[in-house]
């Protein structure tokens, strides 16, 4: 796990540049006919094939886009059919959620669809008062309290800037002017398979997965004209 101290520095250096890019690409080269589909915060590991993928990472993801997601969505108005996110919102600051929820409602199409996943707190938390130490891992660091192990799922060493449940998702959403918001099973399930397909639920499966997920995932519409 790269320090945080680091990760601060490498924002604060490229902020600028990553802006930069961000503008022109949204400029020169974002697509805008054809059926477009966004992945925001890949990594490494999750990068999908035909759908473009944004991260601010440029030394240790897989990209198409070199953008901090923090800044305006390289992308024009009402062009992208569907966003996915998969345990990345969580990583933003608190306080631009309604900023980053607002700018996915204008970039994408009516009739388009976004798909946030995140850490499944809802479960965490009833775990928690249940006492179930085995239902929590040792990722990033091992923890032998109930109370540590919860902070350890929840703050992930700080990693976590915010703390995502079903019905915080789905009140962001609705805030930014979506619709329909609706709970789905991870890797199995999804409202819209024509815009999600196997491709993103075969990468859900990365994740650990039971009765009880881990994640949580929630998918809203902006309203068809």
């Amino acid at each position: 796990m790269i320090p945080r101290s680091l990760k601060a520095l490498y924002f604060k250096v490229m902020r600028l540049p990553m802006r930069c890019n961000g503008s022109l690409y949204r400029r020169l080269r974002a697509p805008r006919d054809g059926v477009v589909r966004v992945h925001l915060g890949p990594g490494r590991e999750r990068y999908i094939d035909k759908w473009i993928n944004v991260d601010a990472n440029l030394f240790g993801a897989k990209i198409d886009v070199w953008a901090d997601l923090r800044n305006p969505l390289p992308f024009p108005d009402a062009s992208v059919d569907a966003f996915y996110s998969h345990h990345v919102v969580g990583h933003l600051p608190e306080d631009l959620l309604p900023f980053h929820f607002a700018q996915m409602h204008r970039c994408l199409k009516p009739g388009g669809v976004i798909r946030i996943a995140g850490p499944v707190a809802d479960v965490a938390m009833r775990k928690y008062l249940e006492n179930d130490h085995s239902w929590f891992g040792d990722s990033p660091v091992s923890r032998k309290s109930i109370g540590g192990r919860f902070s350890n799922f929840v703050l992930c060493r700080g990693e976590h800037l915010s703390i995502l449940t079903t019905s915080y998702l789905r009140e962001l959403m609705n805030d930014a002017g979506f619709v329909n918001p609706r709970e789905c099973r991870p890797t199995s399930e999804t409202g819209r398979p024509d815009l999600i397909g196997r491709e993103v639920l075969e990468k859900e499966t990365m994740e650990p997965f039971s009765e009880e997920s881990f994640t949580t995932v929630v998918e809203a519409e902006r309203v068809a004209p």
